[in-house]
C-alpha cells in the first residue's frame, strides 16, 4: 500500500491510523497512549508539509494526551469489594444493561445462583467497575463463573486487585474458570492462568502462591 508513496505521505497516514484505532481502545489509558503517539506523528507532518494549524491542533491534542495520561497514572485508585445477595435490584440492572457485552465475553455464561455462590462487586474510586461471581470447591480452590469489568477500566488493575490481592488473603491456591472468547482468554493469561483439566473438562487455572 505504502511502496510508492513518499515518506512523509506515509508517516501522515500513519499518525491518522493510530488516532483512528485509539477511538477503538475500550481501555481510556490504552486510548490516551496510542492518541498521544497518533497526534504526536500527525503534528510533525502536519509542520513538515507546511500545514501550521494541523501541527498545532495534534501538538495540543498530544499534550492534552500527556496531561491525562500523567493525572490517571500518578492518582491513588481506591478499590474496595462489596458482596451482594444474588436477588439485590442493582445486580439485576447491572446484569440487564451489560448483558450483551457480558455475553460477548463469556458466551456460556448464564445467571443461575445457587447456595454456593458468591457475588461481589469490585468498586473503583467508589465506581462498581466490576462483577464476580464464584463458588468455592474446596477451602483453598474456587470456580469463577463470571469475571467481567465494564468498558473504561479494562486496564488489568481491577483483575489483579481481586487476584493478587483479595483471593490471596483469603489463602485461595487455586482458582479456576471456564473459556471466554478470545479478548477474555488473553485476558485470563495476562492474569496468570493457563489451561489444564478440571473433571475432564478444559479450563484455565491460576495457582496463587502462598
Amino acid at each position: 500500500m505504502f511502496r510508492n508513496l513518499p515518506l512523509i505521505e506515509v508517516i501522515g497516514y500513519i499518525g491518522s491510523v493510530l488516532v483512528a484505532i485509539s477511538l477503538m481502545m475500550s481501555s481510556i489509558i490504552r486510548l490516551r497512549i496510542i492518541n498521544l503517539i497518533g497526534s504526536s506523528i500527525f503534528s510533525i507532518y502536519g509542520f513538515i508539509i507546511g500545514a501550521v494549524p494541523v501541527g498545532l491542533l495534534n501538538g495540543f491534542i498530544a499534550l492534552i494526551n500527556v496531561y491525562y495520561l500523567f493525572e490517571m497514572l500518578s492518582t491513588k485508585e481506591y478499590f474496595k469489594v462489596l458482596e451482594v445477595q444474588n436477588d439485590w435490584e442493582y445486580l439485576k440492572y447491572f446484569l440487564n444493561f451489560h448483558e450483551k457485552d457480558i455475553k460477548e465475553f463469556n458466551p456460556g455464561f448464564e445467571f443461575n445462583p445457587n447456595d454456593k455462590w458468591r457475588i461481589i462487586f469490585m468498586l473503583r474510586n467508589s465506581v462498581p467497575a466490576g462483577l464476580i461471581c464464584f463458588e468455592y470447591l474446596d477451602e483453598s480452590s474456587l470456580f469463577v463463573k463470571l469475571d467481567y469489568v465494564i468498558p473504561g477500566y479494562r486496564d488489568f488493575k481491577t483483575g489483579k486487585y481481586m487476584y493478587r490481592k483479595i483471593l490471596k488473603e483469603a489463602k485461595i491456591k487455586k482458582i479456576y474458570t471456564g473459556h471466554g472468547n478470545r479478548k477474555h482468554e488473553q485476558y485470563l493469561r495476562k492474569m496468570g492462568f493457563v489451561k489444564t483439566d478440571l473433571d475432564s473438562k478444559s479450563v484455565y487455572c491460576l495457582q496463587l502462591a502462598q
